[in-house]
C-alpha cells in the first residue's frame, strides 16, 4: 500500500517533512495493525547485545510466540524446510521538472511471506496482516505443499553472530526531512542548464528507501537486516540545429543523504551532459564482425545479463543453462576472474545477509578460465550437495527467493588500458549500454550502444550511435583476450529483472577487448582484426 502526493513545489515546501510522513505511515499503520503505531524509526532498530530477540518488528506485534505458531502450521504436513520473511519498507520519491516537484511519493510495505519446501518443490503465501491467525492461514495455505506427518518445531531461536555493516548509516533515511533533499534537486537543475546552452529540458528524479527484513526458518534461526537504498538520477534533452538528442546518468547505492558530496553530485552533472551532447558529433558505425573493446564500469551489464545469469544454479539444476555441464571446465581465458560480491561497501548489490538467512559473502565463479561454482539459494545448494552462496533473493515478502546475482564484476587483468586500445587496428569502443535483450541460458544476446567511439589505428576517433552488438555470452567470454587493469564497479541504479521480480543489483568491469563481435551498425559493412 502507497500515497502518491502530487503537488508544485511551493506546495510541498509548504507542507514539510512531517505532513507527508505523518500522512503516509500513520494511515497505513491503522490499516494493518488495527490499532495506531508511532511511526517506526530505523535509527533506533539496531539491537544491543543484551536486546530481545526480535527486535525491530516487535513495534508490529512480532514475537518468538507468533513465530513458532506460523512455523508449526508450517510444519503441520512434513515439510523439508519453513521459514518465514518478514519486511518493512518505506520508500520516498521526489521528482523535479521544469523547474518545479511535479511529483512526490511515499510509499510503505509491511508484511511476511510463509515458504514451505518439498524436496524441490515450493508452497508460498503472504499476508500484510500482522496478526497470528492471519499468519497461521498463511502457513496453512503454503504447507499444502507436502503431504506427510508434521515435523517438530524449533524450541528456541538462535541470533547467531552479528551480520556485518557493509551499509550502516549515521543518520538513517527516515530521519531526512524532505527539504533537505530540495536543494540536491534544485543545484542539479541549475548546474546543468548552466552547463550548456543546448540542454533544453531537465528532469532530475530522486529516491530514498529505509527498510527492514526479518527472517526465521525451520532450523531456528533468526535474523534482522536493516536495508537502506537511494538514486539520484538525470535525463536531459538537448537541441542543436534542430536535431535533438536525449540521454542521462544515474547514481546509487546503500547510502545515505552524505552520499551526494559536491563530487558525486558534480559527476552526475558533468556526465549527464556529456553523454547527451556528444551525440550531436556521432557517427553511425560500420557493421560487421570486429573487435570490441568493452570500458571499465557500466559494461558490465554484458556481463551480468549474457553470461552472469547462465551461472544461477536453478537454470542449471533445470538444464537449461549451456554451463549446466561446466564445472571444473575452462570457459575463458586463464587472466579471467569472475566474481559474485556480497561484500561491496556501500553497494546497490551489498547484502549482509541472503532473503533466506544464510551468510552473504564473495562468491567465485570463474576462477583462473575455470568455471567453479555456480550462485546458489539452499534448495540448489542442496540439489547439489554444497552449502548455500547466499544469493537466495527476493523481490519482497510477496516472492519466494531464487538464486540472484548481488554485485557481478570481472577481476583485473594483466593488461593496461593504452595497450587495449592500441591492439585494435579497427574496432568500437562501447561506453554506456541501453536496451538489451537477453535469452538467459543460451545467452543470446543484443545490446544497444547508446555511447561509444570508433577505434582507428589504436585510438578512439568519432563518438558512435545507433549501435547494437549481437552475440553469444558463453563465445564472447571465450573470446576476451584482453582484461585491464582498471576495474571499477558501476555506481548505476541497477536492476536485475528475473521470473517477474526484480532486485537490485551492482556489476562491473575492467577495460576488457572481446576479439570479435557481430556490430550492427549503419555504415559500411566491414570486417576488422585485431
Amino acid at each position: 500500500m502507497g500515497h502518491d502526493l502530487r503537488l508544485n513545489r511551493r506546495q510541498f515546501i509548504e507542507m514539510g517533512a512531517s505532513s507527508i510522513a505523518a500522512a503516509s505511515a500513520s494511515g497505513f499503520l491503522l490499516g494493518c495493525a488495527g490499532q495506531a503505531l508511532e511511526k517506526p524509526t530505523m535509527a533506533a532498530a539496531v539491537p544491543s547485545a543484551d536486546a530481545p530477540r526480535v527486535s525491530y518488528f516487535s513495534r508490529f506485534g512480532v514475537d518468538e510466540g507468533m513465530i513458532r505458531d506460523a512455523l508449526a502450521e508450517a510444519l503441520s504436513r512434513g515439510a523439508d524446510h519453513a521459514d518465514l520473511f518478514f519486511q518493512h519498507r518505506v520508500t520516498n520519491g521526489l521528482q523535479l521538472e521544469d523547474g518545479e516537484v511535479n511529483r512526490a511519493y511515499t510509499r510503505v510495505e509491511l508484511g511476511v511471506g510463509v515458504r514451505v519446501v518439498r524436496g524441490d518443490q515450493t508452497g508460498y503465501a503472504y499476508t500484510e496482516e500482522l496478526t497470528r491467525e492471519a499468519i497461521k492461514r498463511a502457513a496453512q495455505t503454503a504447507a499444502a505443499v507436502a503431504d506427510g506427518p508434521a515435523r517438530p518445531v524449533p524450541t528456541a531461536f538462535a541470533v547467531g553472530t552479528a551480520l556485518p555493516q557493509r551499509y550502516a548509516l549515521d543518520v538513517p533515511w527516515d530521519g531526512i526531512k524532505p527539504g533537505q533533499k530540495l536543494p540536491i534537486l534544485d543545484g542539479v537543475n541549475a548546474a546543468i542548464f548552466k552547463a550548456d546552452g543546448r540542454i533544453k529540458k531537465v528532469s532530475v528524479t530522486f529516491m530514498d528507501e529505509a527498510g527492514a527484513i526479518l527472517i526465521a526458518d525451520s532450523q531456528g534461526r533468526l535474523v534482522e537486516d536493516f536495508q537502506p537504498m537511494t538514486i539520484l538520477g538525470v535525463s536531459c534533452v538537448a537541441e542543436q540545429g534542430g536535431r535533438k538528442e536525449t540521454n542521462g546518468y544515474n547514481v546509487a547505492g546503500r547510502r545515505g543523504l552524505d552520499f551526494y558530496s559536491a563530487e558525486t553530485v558534480g559527476r552526475v552533472v558533468r556526465e549527464a551532459v556529456a553523454r547527451t551532447t556528444v551525440l550531436f558529433e556521432a557517427v553511425p558505425a560500420p557493421a560487421g564482425e570486429m573487435p570490441v573493446v568493452l570500458a571499465a564500469g557500466s559494461s558490465g551489464i554484458l556481463l551480468h545479463e549474457a553470461i552472469g545469469h547462465g551461472m544461477e544454479a536453478d537454470f542449471n539444476r533445470k538444464g537449461t543453462s549451456i554451463y549446466a555441464d561446466k564445472i571444473g571446465k575452462p570457459i575463458a581465458k586463464p587472466f579471467v576472474n569472475i566474481v559474485d560480491d556480497a561484500a561491496q561497501p556501500y553497494a546497490r548489490g551489498a547484502i549482509n545477509v541472503d532473503d533466506e538467512g544464510n551468510p552473504a559473502g564473495t562468491t567465485t565463479l570463474v576462477d583462473r578460465g575455470i568455471l567453479a561454482t555456480y550462485m546458489h539459494d539452499s534448495i540448489s545448494a542442496k540439489h547439489y550437495g554444497l552449502k548455500p552462496t547466499g544469493n537466495g533473493r527476493r523481490q519482497s515478502y510477496q516472492h519466494p527467493p531464487m538464486p540472484r546475482m548481488r554485485a557481478t564484476y570481472m577481476l583485473p587483468g594483466p593488461h593496461e588500458h593504452d595497450e587495449i586500445l592500441s591492439s585494435v587496428k579497427r574496432g568500437i569502443y562501447c561506453q554506456s549500454f541501453s536496451n538489451g535483450q537477453v535469452q538467459i541460458g543460451a545467452g543470446d544476446f543484443t545490446f544497444y550502444v547508446k555511447n561509444g567511439f570508433l577505434i582507428e589505428d589504436g585510438k578512439l576517433t568519432r563518438p558512435i550511435k545507433d549501435v547494437n552488438i549481437i552475440g553469444n555470452g558463453p563465445k564472447v567470454l571465450e573470446r576476451i583476450d584482453m582484461v585491464g587493469k582498471d576495474l571499477v564497479i558501476d555506481e548505476g541504479g541497477w536492476t536485475c529483472g528475473k521470473d517477474v521480480q526484480s532486485v537490485p543489483v551492482s556489476q562491473g568491469l575492467p577495460t576488457v577487448r572481446v576479439s570479435s563481435i557481430t556490430v550492427g551498425g549503419q555504415g559500411d559493412k566491414a570486417s576488422a582484426k585485431g
